[in-house]
């Protein structure tokens, strides 16, 4: 079966958030962070999702801005897809000395 039958079909929800990891091969793990208020004490507390992503052309890296959008399943794990990159992150040779991604 190949990739080119992926569809993203029109009202599937779709979210931004940051790739967090580029490691594997056409897969990336995207960070979406968001508050959300404790039920008893009423404090704002910072949660995230993790989604892994489905990137046929290996075009995002780390730090990079993504919309993705729910698909079908392609793996145990995957049933995102990369539909573009937003904002274009920091590359590792561009960060000043010292600093960690």
């Amino acid at each position: 079966m190949s990739d080119a039958t992926i569809t993203i079909p029109e009202k599937s929800p779709r979210r931004i958030g940051v790739v967090e990891s580029d490691k594997r091969t056409k897969t990336r793990k995207v960070v979406i962070p968001y508050v959300d208020k404790h039920p008893k004490y009423g404090k704002y507390i910072k949660k995230r999702t993790v989604l892994h992503v489905h990137d046929e052309k290996n075009e995002s890296r780390v730090g990079d801005r993504v919309e993705v959008a729910e698909c079908r399943p392609i793996s145990r794990t995957k049933c995102w897809i990369l539909v573009r990159i937003v904002e274009r992150g920091l590359a590792k040779a561009d960060l000043p000395f010292g600093e960690n991604a």
